[in-house]
């Protein structure tokens, strides 16, 4: 069956649709995003009124009950096979968030460059040049591969990735030799609960934003402990859903359907906590286990994403990439509601292989 396309009047639709809720998540220094939106609601307002039906049909269709484990890998790799071009034309080669500290910094690529870096600081990675830097790393859920072959450069590292989506790994491939890192870095595509590798082969395993697809959070776990060498690090950075308070035996109903509009958009299974995460890694004899909450590090990152998905290039290419990408990226107001309301978390983790 071939793959709805997205007519100029549903964007509209849409578009009309976001406006509001720029309005409400964004703060009164975001000023010249909500012009723009209003600005672009009232060009709209007639076309809105013909196509109604078609902004309500990307409401509902966040809505569905939860995918089994193959209808979430073919979710997955076809949501990114249409999008991953899209957010490279705007963002660049780095799929994730951006590290704002200080939040009002406006350089957004080189937030996300920082974010790598600031991760693998935190998580004690040694600095370029001093001993026990990483000289074989996998990157778990590579995107196009940018974490990838910053890594690779800083370190001089061997660095191999993996994603679910062949467009992904082709274009990461691309990229690591136009960049001269064809040597140091490999991208292909694999299930990373079932990865091709062999037992205790990287110094560095890292996850950064792909824990939140996984559908079996405990063979996740298994396979990132099990690809570490001994003494080798893994870092796991994901969104997560709040710890739950003394008491509690699970989320609230208006969280948990907040959190399933999202799964329907981002092609996610259940959530767990970085409570969840830490409980796993213990149970498997993870040493020196270290975790935090940096939500308020990428704070400004949705607001960013969000001002940019106005711009004339981005509807323009949302209207190209189909209607799972104008889902997805109507979803963004619903993480940025998650962030706000204290339900998601930008979970880091990091721990260690106990040495032989």
């Amino acid at each position: 069956m071939p793959r709805p396309r997205a007519s100029p009047l549903l964007l509209a639709a849409v578009a009309a649709a976001f406006a509001p809720s720029i309005e409400a998540f964004s703060p009164s220094s975001s000023s010249a995003v909500v012009e723009n939106a209003a600005a672009f609601r009232s060009r709209s307002t007639r076309l809105q009124m013909g196509v109604g039906s078609a902004a309500r049909r990307v409401r509902d269709s966040v809505l569905s009950k939860e995918r089994n484990r193959e209808d979430l890998k073919i979710g997955i790799a076809g949501f990114y096979d249409r999008s991953s071009k899209l957010w490279e034309d705007i963002w660049g080669e780095h799929m994730h968030h951006g590290y704002y500290v200080p939040e009002d910094r406006t350089d957004h690529i080189q937030a996300q460059i920082d974010m790598i870096d600031e991760s693998l600081k935190w998580a004690g990675v040694p600095n370029e040049g001093e001993p026990g830097t990483p000289s074989k790393v996998v990157d778990v859920g590579c995107g196009i591969g940018g974490s990838s072959r910053h890594i690779a450069r800083k370190y001089g590292a061997s660095t191999k990735g993996i994603t679910l989506s062949p467009y992904q790994a082709q274009r990461g491939n691309e990229l690591a030799s136009e960049q001269g890192l064809a040597d140091q870095c490999e991208f292909r595509v694999a299930d990373a609960l079932d990865m091709p590798f062999h037992d205790e082969e990287f110094d560095l395993v890292w996850s950064f934003e792909s824990g939140e697809h996984m559908p079996d959070k405990t063979k996740f776990v298994d396979e990132l402990c099990r690809v570490v060498a001994p003494g080798g690090r893994i870092i796991l950075v994901t969104w997560c859903h709040r710890d739950l308070e003394e008491g509690e035996e699970s989320l609230t109903k208006k969280e948990e359907k907040l959190l399933a509009k999202i799964n329907r958009a981002y092609y996610l299974p259940r959530w767990c906590s970085v409570d969840d995460y830490v409980k796993l890694l213990e149970e498997r004899g993870a040493v020196g286990i270290k975790r935090d909450d940096w939500s308020y590090t990428i704070a400004p990152f949705w607001k960013a994403v969000i001002k940019s998905s106005l711009s004339l290039k981005s509807v323009v290419g949302l209207m190209k990439s189909g209607f799972s990408t104008i889902r997805g990226a109507y979803a963004m107001f619903l993480m940025l509601k998650g962030f706000n309301m204290g339900l998601i978390k930008f979970g880091m983790i990091t721990c260690q292989k106990p040495e032989v």
